[in-house]
């Protein structure tokens, strides 16, 4: 195994709105984090993932940007972000920051030059068409709902946006905005990041026609189609890949991850293999769609443990000895784990324990999700006016329109919503959570009350010092990092069951998904002579023998085999 500083870390994702604000306007910023950064020393970790602070209009929540080397004002100043990244390598973690480069703001220069006229030389930095029988150049629709095309009347044209209509796609096929991206990178590695999030990044590439989507079908409306299939892993995104990395970030001691929308074990393999000489690892999204039905995210299922342990061991599979999985649960684009996967009402610390387990436990880097080491959870508002991500308000838009029930939407809301992962983070039990001492920008989660980092730091049996444990565990047995993974009792309905292996070393490693006791049997292709308790998130473990036990509620226990 080809060892290397990344696969070994656990890194923490800030999302800098909600994180912690220093001077009272509601907002969190850069002097918030700089202020909380031996909470995260203490935590363990080793990389911060930085959510975009770049200058943007705030359209998508910074994801919108107007200057890629300048910071936005809600956040503070160039010389803060400075004083955070000598803050964080004093305590000796990375920085790496979040790399936008599908999609800028409408407001980024690059797009006010290219919007003036067909003839501008910026006017090839965006993909702009001329329309179709008086609608858009073709039928794809947008992340956002809607069409993924907004007239400009100034030149008479249509401009590509798959996300935001204020996100504007830019073209990749240009080698001079190529040119202009990588120079941009280039300038904030010289500063002394430790490596980049990309944003959407498989999507760079679109195929040059792009033609609607074939549908069998056409209502008499005009409707809109997922475009995927002419731009999700594009045809020559790996080319665009490779030219990065050479002209970049092979000049460079760093990570990255890219997040990658609808890509399979086989496609990540040719994003993230080690002779590929491209990313270093993906977000998949395969597992956050396990509980969508047919109809996308908003179409709520419950989700089946058998997906659950199917994708994870087909992704460990497919890339072992090829190259390196991201491993997460939620973030700032998901609900929070514990609610989604745990059960936050009954037992909150020990289905929030046993999640962590899974993650810390499977070969790949694993990614924290600011909040989820003391246990928050979804929010419930009682009113759409109380929402701001941009996702949710034009889906009810949409939803309400086409006669859906308030009720139906709202609860998928509830479930599904990205500000679910955006509300402030909760650090006491003061006014506000301790985020702030003004109205906060996104309301807080009543139950901050009992839910908190000071609460936590407290309890010695709390679900932030189990995070500290793990984290410990990983930096001081490399078995946890590089092990190989072998699934046990693959038919189990309740429990999740695997091997790591490392040459005469193995881990067994037991969870109980459910709110109910599980019987559980060794399978007999286990063999050892001694067990020896790694760590469990239940505090007093009976003297028994582990070929055949009962797993407690959520109940889970890693154990050295001899």
């Amino acid at each position: 195994m080809n060892k290397q500083w990344w696969k070994e870390s656990v890194v923490y994702q800030i999302y800098p709105r909600s994180f912690q604000d220093s001077n009272g306007d509601g907002i969190g910023d850069l002097q918030g984090i700089i202020s909380r950064l031996d909470y995260l020393e203490q935590l363990g970790i080793n990389v911060v993932w930085l959510c975009p602070v770049y200058q943007s209009p705030n359209d998508d929540n910074g994801y919108d940007i107007s200057n890629y080397q300048s910071i936005m004002n809600d956040f503070g100043t160039l010389a803060d972000w400075e004083e955070l990244l000598a803050g964080l390598h004093a305590r000796g973690m990375k920085l790496i920051m979040d790399l936008v480069v599908n999609h800028s703001s409408d407001e980024h220069a690059w797009f006010a030059e290219s919007r003036k006229s067909p003839d501008s030389p910026y006017r090839d930095y965006y993909i702009w068409r001329a329309g179709k029988d008086g609608h858009e150049p073709n039928n794809w629709g947008s992340f956002f709902s809607g069409p993924a095309w907004e007239y400009d009347a100034q030149t008479d044209e249509y401009f590509l946006h798959l996300f935001s209509r204020k996100q504007p796609d830019l073209n990749w096929d240009n080698p001079k905005l190529r040119r202009e991206i990588y120079d941009m990178m280039t300038w904030w590695l010289d500063k002394g990041i430790d490596g980049f999030r990309m944003d959407v990044i498989n999507l760079i590439s679109k195929v040059p026609e792009l033609p609607s989507v074939v549908k069998d079908q056409e209502d008499g409306e005009r409707s809109y189609h997922f475009g995927g299939e002419y731009f999700v892993n594009g045809p020559r995104v790996h080319e665009y890949m490779q030219e990065m990395n050479r002209e970049v970030l092979s000049k460079y001691d760093i990570m990255t991850v890219g997040e990658a929308i609808g890509v399979t074990p086989e496609e990540a393999a040719l994003y993230v293999g080690e002779d590929r000489n491209e990313l270093h690892m993906l977000f998949h999204f395969e597992l956050m769609e396990v509980d969508s039905g047919p109809r996308g995210k908003w179409d709520v299922r419950p989700w089946k443990l058998a997906d659950i342990k199917s994708i994870f061991s087909k992704w460990q599979t497919a890339l072992h000895g090829k190259g390196w999985n991201s491993l997460y649960l939620n973030n700032h684009d998901q609900p929070r784990m514990l609610s989604r996967f745990g059960d936050d009402k009954h037992y909150p610390k020990e289905s929030a324990k046993m999640l962590a387990t899974l993650l810390h436990t499977l070969q790949g880097t694993p990614y924290i999700y600011q909040g989820e080491e003391i246990g928050m959870t979804n929010v419930k508002f009682d009113s759409i006016s109380e929402y701001k991500d941009i996702e949710i308000l034009n889906m009810y838009k949409e939803y309400r329109a086409a006669g859906h029930a308030e009720e139906e939407i709202m609860n998928s809301i509830y479930i599904k919503g990205r500000d679910n992962g955006r509300t402030p983070m909760q650090w006491s039990a003061e006014p506000q959570a301790g985020f702030t001492t003004g109205t906060p920008w996104l309301a807080v989660n009543p139950n901050y009350t009992e839910i908190n980092v000071e609460q936590a730091l407290a309890d010695p049996d709390s679900i932030f010092h189990y995070y500290k444990k793990l984290i410990e565990l990983r930096k001081s047995h490399d078995i946890f990092v590089y092990g190989d993974y072998a699934i046990l009792a693959e038919e189990h309905e309740q429990v999740y069951a695997y091997l790591r292996t490392l040459g005469e070393e193995r881990l067994l490693v037991m969870l109980n998904f459910f709110g109910r006791p599980a019987a559980f049997e060794l399978p007999a292709c286990v063999v050892f002579q001694d067990k020896t308790l790694v760590i469990a998130n239940y505090g007093v473990q009976p003297e028994e023998d582990i070929r055949s036990l009962s797993l407690r509620p959520y109940e889970a226990r890693v154990y050295r085999l001899r």
